[in-house]
């Protein structure tokens, strides 16, 4: 076997799998394969079944012989870029970092260095294969304006395990929020479908037509009159999900140019001066916590607020006191 023709594997189906689709087979027979990899497979014709192309959904029978076939990585034309990279943890399996605000995450049309994704290759070189050449090792996003904690995986294991994990929304993800305004209550929920916007096709929405359910608490930190500093925490993770939502809760996130787009009049020169500065929505993924998809352990991360935004809530605390 040559490395161009990839790795071939033979089963066999017992008495015990009778009735397995073909995709959850192969997904069980290899833990480096999540469904939605063997259903493409299977539909590139690299699993067959008795020499012979199927469904995913095909329904297995004992004794029918399931040739796999999985071709070589696709050669990646990502260039490793020696960025700095604040690891808050590392092992063979996955590492965590705190990505700082302006880093986009994974290369994407027009933006090819300077990612996340470069940085890490650069870094280790053996990330995960399952997020597709361009998203080597990444799990889960967070927007280019939005700083903090991020999992990334080494392995294709490792990464289905996590994936799963989000899948099923055991990973708790907490942000800290700057935004505009003085809410009423101390907590609440936004349980709102986030899509597509309806018109500007760059945003999302909670008046999307094919919205999917998204859901936000949030708990008030600190009031400064005019801001409030809140705890957000998601249940789903949908794009720009607590920016979309606190917008429509009519608190829009400090700095947020796209969902913020309401100017608010800020009559203090100095205050006007501070969050010009912060040039990004004030948002940040505080803290992470998730179970190691080798070792089982609870593991749980926690990120202090990046420079810019505890300059300005430096500045709102003084400001509420004079």
């Amino acid at each position: 076997m040559t490395q161009k023709e990839g790795k071939r594997s033979e089963f066999i189906v017992a008495e015990g799998e009778q009735g397995l689709r073909m995709d959850v087979f192969l997904s069980q027979k290899d833990r480096a394969l999540s469904r939605s990899q063997a259903r493409r497979l299977i539909d590139d014709g690299d699993a067959i079944v008795d020499g012979k192309p199927v469904r995913a959904s095909h329904r297995l029978k004992p004794g029918e012989k399931i040739s796999l076939r999985k071709p070589p990585p696709v050669s990646s034309e990502i260039v490793p870029e020696a960025i700095p990279l604040n690891i808050l943890y590392e092992d063979e399996s996955i590492l965590v970092v705190d990505k700082p605000a302006g880093m986009v995450v994974h290369p994407a049309a027009g933006n090819y260095s300077g990612t996340l994704v470069n940085a890490l290759q650069y870094h280790c070189r053996n990330l995960s294969g399952i997020g597709g050449v361009l998203r080597p090792g990444i799990v889960h996003r967070l927007d280019k304006g939005t700083s903090g904690l991020m999992v990334a995986a080494k392995s294709d294991e490792a990464h289905r395990h996590l994936a799963e994990q989000f899948k099923r929304r055991q990973v708790s993800k907490r942000y800290t929020a700057l935004v505009h305004g003085n809410l009423r209550e101390d907590e609440g929920v936004v349980d709102a479908p986030v899509g597509r916007h309806p018109v500007e096709r760059k945003k999302m929405s909670t008046a999307s037509r094919r919205g999917k359910a998204a859901l936000t608490r949030w708990k008030v930190l600190e009031r400064f009159g005019a801001f409030t500093l809140l705890e957000a925490k998601i249940e789903t993770g949908r794009t720009h999900q607590i920016r979309v939502h606190l917008s429509a809760l009519g608190h829009a996130v400090a700095g947020d140019s796209v969902y913020g787009a309401t100017k608010r009049a800020v009559e203090s020169p100095a205050l006007r001066a501070v969050l010009k500065k912060l040039s990004r929505q004030a948002l940040h993924a505080s803290r992470l916590s998730f179970v190691h998809p080798v070792t089982g352990k609870e593991m749980t991360f926690e990120s202090p607020l990046p420079e810019d935004m505890a300059e300005v809530i430096d500045f709102l605390r003084s400001w509420q006191r004079a």
